[in-house]
């Protein structure tokens, strides 16, 4: 909402503020121009000093009467201090001052807007779209407002026309990215961006924008390609180095991607995420001591960021450390308890501590929090198979089949436990459903029981169904 003015040099503003105060401690009056007038504001507000930026502005109301500027500057610095109605009163002088001000219409759809009067909000920032010299941010903030709305086409247009305004607006390019990708139009978006691109080929935004949505589409090549050429453009824009790491592990080259999250070092303070993407690297190379050392980094950092405990446990779990992992996993828990993966690497923790009844409980709180994760299924109803309890391990897996019925290695894995069970009949009939839903699949059956290779009926069954 702030106004740009061309203000005085720094030496001139000192100048100017130290005048300023002298009036004051003299309890006397000396005239001011308003170039000054505006770089006193500026300064006071700047160090966040709002109640002497108010004083000031009386002070160059008193002097100059009919310049807008300064009611201008009250609304912004009353708006600042949440004084929203004494804002909008200012506004009001304004109005009368000069009708056809697009700069107030913006400032009162602003106030509008933050009262969540959107109605209001609207009509003022059309006003000001009709009256404003320069409509990009008018524009920009009608595009706020039907996302607010949840018109995000609207919201589009608007964004559209504010770049066409001004295309160096970098919140507006972000923005765009966002609402495209509600809208799963992620097509419209790599055109928008190529098009912008080529108008503007040193938009480091755009780039980074483009690398986004190929992330999102699992065109990793490519996003790394953009994220490449925002790095060229800026070498310091952060974000597009740390997407990059991302990509770079999402096609596992992880080496690479540990010496990318490692240049965000030398722009920007060192963050607990940027040390636990390290660490997952280091986990996935299987060099746990660097993995740990970063992963404590980042608690050290943050001791509220869940994965860089859960980071600590794996690692010790990695080293058959079960019993030290656990801390770390009930450190995790404790911060976010209802993430599957920290109960199902607590679960697997417990059963090979022998810790039985504890293990069931983490594990029915993977299948409740996240019941289409087939292993989670197949491993909770292993512990029960392998301690000879076939009928528990045949209830999980019926209850695994009614959350996924199209998962055909929950059938073969049923067929198994129903045939060392003695349920003969019903195996079969599990397993033609399981070779229904993916014939493909059938060794699965005899991995888990390689003695029913043997059963000539099963070997039919299957011959039946992978014959064609």
């Amino acid at each position: 909402m702030e106004e740009d003015f061309e203000f005085e040099s720094p030496e001139e503003q000192k100048f100017s503020v130290d005048r300023y105060e002298e009036m004051l401690r003299n309890e006397d009056q000396y005239f001011f121009d308003t170039k000054a007038f505006e770089s006193i504001i500026e300064y006071y507000t700047d160090k966040n000093e709002l109640a002497r930026a108010l004083q000031v502005v009386e002070f160059a109301t008193n002097q100059h009467p009919y310049n807008i500027i300064f009611v201008l500057k009250k609304a912004q610095l009353l708006a600042r201090s949440l004084k929203f109605d004494k804002a909008l009163e200012q506004l009001d002088k304004a109005t009368i001052l000069e009708p056809t001000n697009g700069e107030v219409y913006l400032l009162k759809g602003n106030l509008y807007l933050l009262k969540g009067d959107t109605e209001k909000a609207e009509n003022y920032l059309k006003l000001a779209i009709d009256y404003a010299d320069d409509n990009a941010e008018a524009y920009y903030q009608m595009s706020e407002l039907y996302q607010l709305k949840g018109d995000y086409e609207g919201a589009v247009f608007c964004l559209k026309k504010s770049l066409e305004k001004n295309m160096e607006n970098d919140d507006a390019l972000h923005a765009l990215s966002f609402c495209y990708d509600i809208l799963e139009r992620p097509d419209d978006a790599i055109s928008f961006y190529h098009d912008h691109i080529n108008e503007d080929p040193y938009s480091y935004a755009a780039w980074y924008n483009l690398g986004v949505i190929y992330d999102k589409l699992e065109r990793f090549e490519e996003a790394i390609d953009a994220y490449d050429y925002a790095i060229l453009i800026n070498e310091a824009f952060v974000p597009a180095y740390f997407n990059k790491g991302n990509a770079l592990v999402s096609t596992l080259k992880f080496t690479e991607a540990i010496e990318v999250y490692k240049k965000t070092f030398e722009y920007d303070t060192p963050t607990a995420d940027v040390y636990c993407a390290i660490g997952e690297c280091y986990e996935k190379l299987e060099k746990m001591e660097e993995a740990r050392e970063n992963y404590k980094k980042g608690v050290k950092l943050d001791p509220n960021l869940a994965d860089a405990w859960f980071g600590i446990g794996v690692t010790l779990d990695f080293e058959d450390r079960y019993f030290e992992s656990l801390h770390f996993y009930k450190k995790a828990l404790e911060i976010d308890d209802l993430n599957p993966d920290y109960w199902f690497a607590t679960a697997d923790a417990r059963y090979k501590l022998n810790q039985f009844e504890k293990s069931v409980y983490a594990y029915n709180k993977v299948v409740e929090l996240s019941p289409n994760d087939i292993e989670a299924w197949l491993d909770f109803s292993s512990i029960y198979f392998e301690k000879g309890q076939y009928s528990e391990a045949i209830h999980i897996m019926e209850e695994a089949i009614k959350a996924n019925p199209k998962a055909s290695e929950l059938y073969y894995r049923l067929v198994a436990y129903l045939f060392a069970n003695g349920h003969y009949n019903e195996a079969l009939n599990f397993l033609e459903l399981g070779l229904d839903t993916n014939p493909e699949k059938f060794y699965i059956l005899f991995d888990y029981l390689p003695q029913l290779q043997g059963n000539q009926i099963i070997v039919d069954i299957i011959k039946k169904y992978t014959s064609n």
